[in-house]
């Protein structure tokens, strides 16, 4: 259902969408003018702007899309703004949607590796297995394409040679899944450093997800070489 653009639903996003952008800023997950975060909201997409800092955005001016990308408020949307709505088109639950460049995230995207996270409980039960999309040239429909197929059975991926991608049905969850996500990238490369890597046993993995009713994800036999 489409909203006016200047209704409370429309406003409460722009401002979250902000607070999202500073927060990515504050934590160094985004330099310069990298990054974009989207909120859904009935049929139009809250946005962020092209060419503007995540610390220094205006909600006033945020740009306001359609489902099929048409500008309908605001300044000019990302050029991104296609792998977001690949995303919700993929699975309408999903109503929020962060793109950013964090350094070990990042780092281990243009290792081209996916990413498994069987160290700590809260991974397990949370992100256990983060899968990497192909590389494609940004602003460009392989982005998209390269997405798709994890959008329905997991929350995030490493985008290759690129950064990490999250969504959710909640903006919150999807900021703090990216949040997950850096924070597991950065341990698993240290330790890979200093040779160190040590999973938790198979039985322990089975027992945290029977608890927690984590992700039942097929894993890899083995773990990170």
């Amino acid at each position: 259902m489409a909203l006016p653009t200047d209704s409370d639903e429309i406003r409460a996003a722009r401002s979250l969408v902000c607070e999202i952008g500073r927060r990515l800023w504050a934590r160094n997950m985004v330099a310069a003018n990298d990054g974009n975060v989207s909120i859904r909201v009935g049929d139009e997409v809250v946005c962020t702007p092209t060419g503007v800092s995540k610390g220094f955005m205006d909600e006033a001016t945020l740009p306001v899309v359609s489902l099929d990308g048409r500008q309908l408020e605001g300044d000019h949307a990302s050029s991104e703004i296609k792998m977001h709505l690949r995303v919700y088109a993929e699975d309408d639950s999903v109503r929020a949607v962060v793109h950013a460049h964090p350094m070990f995230a990042t780092m281990w995207a243009i290792t081209g590796q996916p990413l498994r996270a069987t160290m700590l409980p809260e991974s397990v039960v949370t992100m256990p297995w983060i899968p990497i999309a192909k590389y494609g040239t940004p602003s460009t429909d392989a982005v998209p394409d390269s997405v798709a197929p994890f959008v329905r059975d997991y929350h995030a991926c490493l985008l290759e040679h690129h950064g990490a991608l999250t969504w959710s049905a909640d903006p919150i969850a999807a900021y703090l899944a990216m949040e997950r996500l850096e924070y597991t990238a950065q341990i698993t490369w240290r330790l890979r450093q200093a040779g160190m890597i040590r999973e938790l046993p198979p039985d322990e993995l089975a027992r945290l997800r029977e608890i927690f009713h984590g992700p039942v994800i097929e894993l890899p036999a083995r773990g990170l070489s």
